[in-house]
């Protein structure tokens, strides 16, 4: 079982903890990416797995053993790293078969796998250049074939695509899926690109301050976030999150309120809170000139034009909120209304900052 497991982990340098009491449990052949801002410990947890850095106190598992005093070396683990970390005096061909030839791996394997990688990740025809010789892309792309033709058990990426540009990381996105679905190993990655975590990860772990915030597949995360941390974090434009007063069956803002339906007056109960963040992402917004019964008003303030659609920014009782539209009419200074569809609003708890839950009839994620 190629599975890495979390025990109460920390690392600390001096007084700064970087990762503070983490349990995650990897599983075996999964693609687990770890997100978050610079700063979070995701790539401090990365190199910890990888045996770069020691264990504050804790345990990590892997392979059903304790590896605390096991070196890198013999965790069978390949990483590609953010700054490729390539042999400038060696060529294409030798920087990727150096490690099969430390390990004694037979002459004609190592071609096999040699050409293999290269035809995957398409870099036929440069063997014997070095890496001067080579663009940004293509120097990602031999870390890539490096890691590729070890063929560990567990494979560890710590935001190897940072340098590479839009088209070209679209593109590489999708090689390492197939790199995976081929070799099937534990496979571990580090971003803090929410656009990379999404396409890539079987699930995501969001990191802050060092602690987990969420672990869910990518469609959990993004629709039923387990914090106000996750949803602003999630999603671009991020979600509009702003603080509501609840008083009986209505949520107050300023001097507007909402009447709730009766699918989240239970769950708003239980919580126990007077004060909640209602959040609702820019795509669920409709906004119209023409009031209607149980809405908000506000003013426009400013609108974006994002080529195949429109941001448009409003302000409701001082705070601002977007909404996402294809086309509009409106213009800066309008009044304009909107009426959520409380089917897919997020109500979060007003000290705690967590999600309250969501109510049977919730089809967000329908």
């Amino acid at each position: 079982m190629k599975e890495i497991v979390f025990e109460n982990v920390c690392k600390a340098y001096g007084k700064n903890t970087v990762v503070s009491n983490l349990n995650l449990t990897i599983k075996s052949g999964e693609r687990l990416i770890l997100l978050g801002p610079s700063g979070c410990g995701k790539s401090t947890t990365l190199r910890i797995i990888a045996g770069l850095e020691d264990i504050t106190s804790g345990k990590l598992y892997m392979n059903g053993k304790c590896v605390n005093e096991v070196s890198s070396g013999d965790r069978s683990v390949s990483m590609v790293f953010q700054n490729y970390a390539l042999f400038p005096h060696m060529t294409l061909k030798d920087n990727i078969t150096y490690g099969l030839k430390v390990h004694k791996v037979e002459k004609e394997e190592i071609e096999k796998r040699l050409n293999l990688a290269v035809d995957m990740l398409k870099l036929k025809g440069l063997e014997n250049r070095k890496p001067k010789d080579l663009s940004g892309g293509q120097r990602q792309r031999v870390a890539l074939a490096r890691s590729v033709v070890k063929r560990s058990d567990f494979f560890l990426l710590d935001e190897p695509l940072s340098n590479l540009d839009a088209q070209l990381r679209g593109h590489a996105r999708k090689e390492l899926v197939k790199i995976h679905e081929m070799y099937h190993q534990t496979f571990v990655y580090v971003t803090h690109d929410q656009v990379e975590a999404m396409t890539i990860g079987d699930r995501v772990a969001l990191m802050n301050k060092g602690t987990i915030q969420m672990v869910d597949t990518p469609h959990n995360v993004y629709n039923r976030p387990a914090n106000v941390f996750t949803a602003k974090f999630i999603g671009s434009p991020s979600m509009n999150i702003f603080e509501v007063n609840c008083c009986h069956d209505k949520i107050v803002v300023g001097g507007q309120q909402l009447l709730l339906p009766e699918m989240w007056l239970k769950k708003i109960n239980e919580s126990k809170c007077e004060k909640l963040f209602f959040g609702i992402r820019p795509e669920h917004i409709k906004l119209s000139k023409t009031q209607t019964e149980n809405c908000f008003k506000g003013f426009v303030k400013y609108i974006e034009n994002y080529g195949n659609m429109l941001g448009i920014y409003f302000e409701v009782e001082g705070n601002e909120i977007i909404a996402i539209a294809d086309n509009t009419d409106l213009e800066n200074n309008d009044l304009v209304y909107f009426q959520p569809d409380f089917s897919k609003i997020h109500l979060f708890h007003g000290t705690t900052e967590n999600s309250i839950g969501y109510p049977e009839k919730y089809s967000v994620d329908n």
